[in-house]
């Protein structure tokens, strides 16, 4: 028995009630392509400065987290915003983790996909299309020599600038035509990172959203699909629609996902999403029922995850990766529960109070004891005793 707090200021009891699920393989061939966005695993004993300096890796940490996820059936989505890029990740941590990470997936017997997030984060003072084009260029090489596909990933540098529509068609339109493979494309939605307020230069979704598919209908051979995050159902599914064929629609909807993936019976998103690096067990055989045609269970696995994946997600949404990295360390996957640049004091403990309760109900707290003592050891530190 845990005493928890409440948004309230309360303090209540709370006992474990869930049955943990079991991760594992699938026991059949996926029918939805399914990246996790993944998040780096902090070395706190040689960290210095963290505010202030790159951050410290535990890469053996990292990178076990990372092969849980593909023993479970996922691909991978790496150096993208749940890793902290632009947010205590800087590129030539992320750039190091790449090469890492490739190399890892290449020995894994399950031969998972990896995509890689390229940015302009490197560089500063990009104050012409060229600029922002030679910064993207620059890191989509570099991932293109370590063997990762691109995520185009989006880039501060376009609104700082109030870039027009013509600068997006003239940067993407080079960067997706030079790639080695099919891109991935990505539109963060200003909930996420407020600084990408008016990307593809609009402010107007729709009209975003029209410049957006005329930009992948130039070219649909070399784009692999293109992952939104605007939190709107309804959007998504009706932009899904319109897209060329074989182009993916990747949902980063974190309180949609189900009905998204699930589809319309004509169409369907597949995944990108940071939310999955969470609840891996539930994701992967919930997959698996639904490439089984078992929506049932398919919903079973997935609905109890939504309000736990909502809490994770809700506003400020950027400081979402706390509650990702916080149930690693719940579950076992990390020492301690520190973050790059102190990432961790983003959210308080009433949030993470509720993220275990979720978490718990969801059956995503695989090892309840170490959860509980966990648990304990950080009310503690925010002054709540146990009896």
């Amino acid at each position: 028995m845990l005493t928890l707090p409440t948004a309230d200021a309360q303090l209540h009891p709370y006992r474990l009630t869930g049955t943990p699920l079991t991760p594992r393989a699938p026991r059949t061939p996926l029918t939805r392509t399914a990246f996790a966005a993944a998040h780096v695993v902090s070395d706190p004993l040689r960290e210095r400065n963290p505010w202030d300096t790159r951050p410290a890796v535990d890469w053996d940490a990292t990178l076990a987290f990372r092969q849980q996820l593909w023993d479970q059936g996922l691909h991978l989505a790496e150096a993208m915003d749940t890793a902290q890029r632009g947010m205590g990740v800087d590129w030539p941590t992320a750039l190091d983790l790449i090469q890492r990470t490739m190399r890892a997936a290449r020995a894994h017997p399950m031969q998972p996909r990896v995509a890689c997030g390229a940015g302009t984060d490197q560089a500063t003072n990009l104050t012409t299309p060229d600029a922002i084009l030679s910064a993207y260029t620059e890191q989509a090489e570099a991932i293109e020599a370590a063997g990762g596909q691109l995520i185009l990933m989006a880039s501060r540098a376009f609104t700082a600038i109030d870039a027009t529509q013509d600068t997006y068609q003239h940067v993407y339109r080079r960067l997706i035509d030079q790639a080695a493979q099919p891109v991935i494309l990505h539109w963060l939605g200003p909930m996420f990172d407020p600084a990408l307020t008016g990307y593809w230069g609009h402010t107007d979704i729709a009209k975003a959203s029209d410049f957006v598919l005329t930009l992948i209908a130039e070219n649909p051979a070399k784009v692999d699909g293109i992952k939104i995050s605007l939190l709107d159902q309804a959007h998504e599914e009706e932009f899904r629609a319109k897209l060329p064929a074989g182009v993916r629609l990747y949902t980063g909807d974190d309180f949609n996902y189900a009905p998204l993936i699930e589809g319309d019976g004509t169409h369907h998103s597949h995944a990108l999403l940071g939310i999955f690096a969470a609840i891996a067990p539930a994701a992967s055989q919930a997959l698996e029922a639904l490439a089984q045609g078992d929506t049932r269970t398919y919903h079973h696995l997935l609905t109890p995850t939504v309000p736990l994946s909502r809490e994770i997600f809700r506003a400020p949404t950027r400081f979402y990766k706390a509650g990702i990295a916080f149930l690693s360390w719940l579950n076992g996957h990390q020492r301690h529960f520190m973050m790059p640049a102190g990432f961790q004091s983003s959210r308080d403990i009433t949030h993470y109070a509720q993220v275990f309760r979720l978490a718990d109900q969801a059956g995503l707290l695989s090892n309840p004891d170490l959860a509980e003592a966990r648990m304990r050891t950080l009310l503690a530190l925010h002054g709540i005793d146990q009896d």
